[in-house]
């Protein structure tokens, strides 16, 4: 890959480094880089993704259980690189604080080892990371606490240390009285230069007056710098001071020994403490990356697959830029674009300060970082695989190489031609520029097109007039322009796809102060055609914004009008339905009442009595069927005695017994006995064996049963009593298999409704309830879906 420098990656690294903590995390970060291998590419996304869920959920509240995210620490890591290459030679002694920076090292990765293997189920890609990491737990144990921070060796690293420390202190202790009588007896006979012990040469000496050292019995140890002061040993505490600085002497070949153990120890582990190290820098970054993505609002980029090359981002920021923005309180306007296999080319115009070149280094940024396996501050993205992000941006010109800004640019332009493939992102910042223009824009075009005939995903800006008419009228190119208002003279920043910006250098000109008149000057001497073309492409950006508004607001209308659409037609099933089952329903319950008047004169149903119920449903059922268009009328159907038809509403089959006058059948369906409209069947089905009577098996048909299992009515009835009724009803409804019955239990004052929710809710039979619809009572009534 290319253009890191002009892209400003390194840059981008620094501002990663924020949230590296350990110089193992630093070394990881320095190596991060755009790799061209698909594979590393995804494996380092998919990696930065589940670090930022497991970051993102050690913010959150969590139940305190084994495999919840805790926040892993790599605080205070100090580089072990001299120390483990040191410890790789054959008889080296480590010094302490290197054993203590190695044995923090390993205490840390035990930690972060415990911590990610734990949340493996959840995390498995962090816990793979983690298993990288040594398990040296006894050898941690052991040296914990044993070499302290400021590079000693505690008192408890062995036994036989904390003996002689003991008998150091000791001795120390009997030379100090034996010095504090020396003083004593001197106090007064002015031998004594100042009152107070003191050590030179690792003994314990007296400060004596110089002339007068014959008074005492020593040794001398040296004099102030001034002279008048001679150090003496008194003769009496040689002896105590020889034992002392024999007892040191075994202290520091203790201490010398506990060294050489504790690294011979790490020695037998150098190699797993190296990969240890390495991996405990692999997750550091992992987590970096994840506080970079946490607080710059990022997104885990895709990488498309080659079949269909897209590239695309939505509220894409530059990082530098928002880093700086973000410190002056302010807020980046992010970019949107998208380009596929088809239209790879995007021209960007629009006025000088506007963002252009911005949104060029924003794009080659985030592809970069993408390629480099790192989030990118926008709401989505994805890239294809590139070989190399080429860029000129910028002027490049040089006095010392004799290269002007036209001459550094041709030569950044014959490098990228040079090197451009199909799979490369090209980015030109004012291509044709410093040139007349129209050789510029005729160069450009040319450019534009060999990078087109080569594959390449490409994006440039310009101010020229020919390279604007080349995107607006040529296939693959989409032209953009970044926004400028007019009222304001100000641009907004904003990139809008699909028509060119004029440049407006006269209106910013005059913004920056400008002397009018000069402006208006600068404008008399445009030619016409320019004139007219920049009129041309204001009122095309102006229709364009209105353009897109209204696309906008027709999409709002589209959405509205599909919901409509949808809500209609199901509107139109449920009334076309409701229809069927209220004529039904008003049949039924003609039936019902009129058998319950019979029941009380006659005791029985007569047959008479059933032809006048059966034309009553029929009249229904055909005043109905004129409501229904013909094409949706079921034909009439032929039966007999015998013959297994499928009715409306009931799922199982049933099994024609008697043809009744009227119009009516007598029917089986499962353990219910029915007698329906001939009209209610909707299919004939193909006859089945029935099966053989096993012995000792006696079949009952169960009593006749009406069409009431499909609604009730329990207006007026107290709480108790409906309760108690539609829970039969309930019953018989799902023992016919019906799908769907309702309960009309009027508004009042809401308590029916409330007793019978609270029932539909235990119910074992109930799939769901909701109130009907308009067309079916309302909130009047409550609609049943049965298991």
């Amino acid at each position: 890959m290319h253009a890191e420098t002009e892209l400003e990656f390194e840059a981008l690294r620094a501002v990663c480094g924020r949230y590296v903590r350990s110089s193992l995390g630093r070394e990881e970060l320095a190596q991060v880089a755009p790799l061209s291998d698909r594979g590393a590419i995804e494996n380092a996304l998919i990696d930065a993704a589940e670090a930022i869920e497991y970051l993102r959920a050690t913010t959150q509240p969590q139940p305190a259980a084994r495999g919840s995210a805790i926040r892993v620490r790599f605080e205070g890591v100090a580089d072990p690189g001299s120390s483990l290459a040191r410890l790789r030679i054959e008889g080296v002694t480590l010094e302490p604080n290197e054993i203590f920076e190695l044995a923090r090292l390993l205490d840390l990765a035990a930690e972060a080892r415990s911590i990610l293997l734990a949340a493996r189920e959840k995390y498995p890609r962090l816990a793979a990371h983690a298993s990288g990491l040594a398990d040296l737990r006894d050898l941690v144990n052991d040296l914990r606490g044993k070499i302290l921070p400021d590079g000693g060796v505690a008192d408890h690293a062995s036994v036989a240390l904390a003996r002689l420390r003991r008998d150091v202190e000791k001795q120390r202790h009997l030379i100090q009285q034996s010095l504090e009588r020396f003083l004593r007896a001197h106090q007064e006979d002015g031998t004594l230069q100042e009152d107070f012990v003191t050590i030179r040469n690792d003994r314990f000496v007296v400060p004596v007056v110089t002339g007068r050292e014959r008074r005492v019995e020593g040794v001398i140890h040296g004099a102030s710098g001034s002279g008048h002061t001679l150090f003496v040993e008194p003769l009496e505490t040689i002896e105590l001071n020889n034992e002392l600085v024999r007892l040191r002497e075994e202290e520091l070949r203790e201490v010398h020994r506990i060294l050489r153990e504790f690294t011979a120890r790490l020695h037998q582990h150098a190699a797993e403490i190296a990969s240890t190290a390495e991996a405990l820098g692999r997750l550091e970054l992992l987590f970096a990356k994840a506080e970079f993505a946490q607080d710059f609002r990022c997104a885990v980029p895709r990488l498309g697959s080659p079949a269909g090359r897209r590239l695309i981002l939505r509220e894409a920021r530059h990082p530098l830029l928002e880093d700086v923005l973000r410190d002056q309180k302010r807020s980046v306007v992010p970019v949107s674009l998208s380009l596929d296999d088809v239209q790879r080319t995007l021209l960007i115009s629009g006025p000088n300060t506007g963002g252009k070149t911005v949104a060029l280094k924003t794009v080659g940024l985030l592809a970069l970082m993408t390629h480099a396996g790192l989030p990118v501050p926008a709401a989505e993205a994805e890239f294809p695989l590139f070989d190399q992000v080429l860029a000129d941006i910028g002027d490049h010109q040089s006095i010392q190489e004799s290269l002007s800004t036209l001459s550094a640019h041709i030569a950044a332009i014959r490098i990228m031609l040079e090197r451009a493939t199909a799979d490369s992102l090209v980015l030109v910042d004012e291509l044709g520029r410093a040139t007349d223009p129209e050789e510029g824009g005729a160069l450009g075009v040319a450019v534009l097109e060999a990078l087109f005939r080569r594959g390449a995903f490409t994006l440039a800006s310009t101010h020229l007039m020919a390279l604007k008419v080349y995107g607006a009228s040529t296939e693959g190119v989409r032209n953009g322009s970044m926004g400028f208002d007019e009222e304001t003279l100000e641009p907004t920043y904003v990139l809008r796809l699909g028509a060119p910006g004029k440049s407006a250098g006269l209106e910013i000109a005059g913004r920056l102060g400008l002397d009018p008149a000069l402006i208006e000057a600068a404008r008399a001497r445009m030619t016409t055609s320019e004139r007219d073309v920049a009129r041309f492409l204001a009122e095309m950006q102006a229709r364009l914004d209105a353009l897109q508004a209204e696309r906008r607001e027709i999409a709002a209308r589209q959405q509205a009008l599909d919901a409509r659409e949808r809500s209609l037609d199901q509107v139109w099933d449920r009334k076309y339905a409701a229809k069927i089952k209220e004529l039904e329903q008003r049949a039924s319950e003609l039936s019902a009442d009129f058998e319950q008047r019979a029941q009380a004169a006659i005791g029985e149903l007569s047959q008479k009595a059933r032809a006048k119920i059966a034309r009553t449903k029929r009249e229904y059922q055909e005043a109905v069927e004129a409501l229904v268009p013909a094409a949706h009328a079921a034909p009439r159907l032929k039966l007999e005695e015998g013959a297994r038809v499928r009715l409306k509403g009931i799922r199982q089959a049933a099994t024609v017994r008697r043809l009744l006058a009227g119009d009516l059948l007598e029917v089986d369906a499962g353990f219910l006995k029915m007698q329906v409209a001939a009209s209610d069947v909707e299919e004939i089905l193909p006859p089945s064996e029935a099966p053989a009577a096993r012995p000792g098996i006696a079949f009952r048909q169960g009593p006749a049963y009406g069409d009431s299992y499909r609604e009730i009515n329990i207006i007026g009835q107290r709480a108790e009593e409906a309760r108690e009724k539609v829970d039969k009803m309930l019953d018989s409804a799902a023992l016919a298999q019906v799908e769907r019955v309702r309960i009309i239990h009027g508004h009042g004052m809401g308590i029916l409704k409330k007793a019978i929710a609270d029932l539909l809710k235990q119910n074992p039979h109930v799939e769901k309830f909701y109130s009907a619809p308009p067309e079916e009572g309302g909130s009047g009534a409550t609609i049943v879906v049965l298991k």
